[in-house]
This record gives structure tokens, C-alpha cells and sequence, in this order.
């Protein structure tokens, strides 16, 4: 761990977490408030461009990046509770902008100041911090990008044991994909949802009460097929367990 960091910290928070999963975001606002951060949100803050990118509309996926370049350019560190938009800024930023000089120097000054929650934590806060409290089993998911594309795989792991009277239990190749992929989900439904339903046999195999990601996009995914199926296990996002401290807490920051 680093000495905690000291200057702003600015939040990106993404279309879908915006969209369908509105607690987990004010679940992290929460936490950080409580960990004593400065915190900015920019209010003009508008997707960062991953969807037209990965069906290749690079002229629609390049206005995007500039606004959120030009959004977040004065920010001193970005924190963004997704694993897919980090790598999108972190990886694919400067790649996008490779013949356009100006706008590559600002992505890769901006890759270097873009965290993903779980490695923002990890890095900046000491492990007696957090103190969460939720006493039930888990499974941790790995998302493709937070995974693959970040190689984050500890960080989450060590977030979930600092917290009180919760049990963690693997599932068998958590780093498997759940089948979500953005639009890919879309074009190929049946192979998306088979290889969501192998992703939901090892989560149940597990005997879990909750499987946990740091992916949104990833948690609509396990949780339609979860309901499809009419199963009690439920999906949360890592910040909204690292968040709690009274499960009786209303959400109020």
C-alpha cells in the first residue's frame, strides 16, 4: 500500500452503473466519504465511448474519448467502479488516438491517472479502513477486462477479507467470461446465455448466498439469468459490500 492519497478524487461512473445500478454508486460515494477523500463529480461526464468502439465506430468512439479527455483533464487521479471503462481510457485511449499526436499525449497521461476501484483501495487505503461488515457467503466473478485487461485479480480478494463475517468461496475458473461482452450479448444470444448458464453452474455450485463482481455490465448479465431461473442468489457490486457497515443502512450519504 502507498501512502493515502491526498489530492481529489474525481469520479467516472459508467452508463450501466448510472443506469441499473444507482446504489452501488452512492454506495462508493459513501465509502469514500467515510474513508475521508475530497471527492468531484464532473456533472457534464457522459459515457466514455467502450460501445462504439467495440462495434467499430472509431469516428463516434473518438468524439466520446475527446469530451471525456477534455471532462477529465484537470483531474489529479479518476476513479471508476468498472474494470471495462478503466481498460477502455487505460488501454485503448492511446491506441485510438495514434495518429493524432496531441490527443494520444493527453490519453496517455490520462492512463496513468485512471483506477479501478478495487486497485485505488488497495493501493491508497490501509487494510484497517475499510471495516465493512456482512456476514454472508460470497463468490467473486472475474470480469474479462478487470482481469485480462488490468490483471487485477488479488486486489478484490483482499478487499473481501478485511471485511467482518464474511466468507469467501471460489467458484471453479472465476476468470471464465459470463457471456456478457456488451453487444455481444446481443448479436449472439443463445451463445451468450450458454455460456452465461456455465458461469451460473459454478457460481451455484458453490452454495454462495451472493457472487460479486466489479464489473456492471457483468452483474445485469448473472443477475437476468439468475431471475430466469428463479434462483435466491443474488449479485453485488464490490463497493456496495465494502460500503456496508449496517445492513440495515438506507443509502443515505
Amino acid at each position: 500500500m502507498e501512502s493515502k492519497f491526498s489530492g481529489q478524487v474525481t469520479l467516472f461512473i459508467p452508463c450501466l452503473m448510472d443506469m441499473f445500478f444507482p446504489q452501488a454508486a452512492r454506495d462508493l460515494v459513501f465509502l469514500l466519504k467515510r474513508l475521508d477523500f475530497r471527492i468531484n463529480y464532473p456533472l457534464e461526464q457522459t459515457c466514455c465511448g467502450q460501445p462504439a468502439f467495440n462495434q467499430g465506430f472509431i469516428r463516434e468512439a473518438k468524439t466520446l474519448a475527446k469530451r471525456f479527455l477534455t471532462i477529465f483533464e484537470s483531474a489529479d487521479l479518476i476513479l471508476c467502479p468498472s474494470g471495462s471503462c478503466t481498460a477502455m481510457v487505460r488501454r485503448h485511449y492511446p491506441d485510438l488516438f495514434s495518429q493524432e499526436p496531441e490527443w494520444q499525449s493527453k490519453a496517455e497521461a490520462m492512463a496513468d491517472k485512471i483506477f479501478e476501484a478495487s486497485e485505488f483501495l488497495v493501493r491508497f487505503v490501509p487494510p484497517e479502513s475499510i471495516q465493512a461488515n456482512f456476514p454472508h457467503t460470497v463468490t467473486y466473478h472475474d470480469s474479462c477486462h478487470s482481469n485480462r485487461g488490468l490483471g487485477i485479480f488479488q486486489q478484490p480478494r483482499q478487499l473481501l477479507a478485511q471485511v467482518k463475517g464474511l466468507s469467501l468461496i471460489e467458484m471453479e475458473n472465476s476468470m471464465a467470461c459470463c457471456g456478457f461482452g456488451g453487444f455481444f450479448s446481443q448479436k449472439f444470444p443463445a451463445l451468450s446465455q450458454a455460456i452465461a448458464d456455465e458461469k451460473l453452474k459454478a457460481v451455484l455450485n458453490t452454495g454462495a448466498r451472493y457472487v460479486v463482481s466489479n464489473d456492471p455490465g457483468c452483474l445485469m448479465h448473472l443477475q437476468n439469468r439468475l431471475r430466469a431461473e428463479n434462483s435466491a442468489v443474488e449479485v453485488k457490486h464490490l463497493v456496495e459490500i465494502l460500503a456496508l457497515q449496517d445492513e440495515n443502512r438506507n443509502g443515505k450519504i
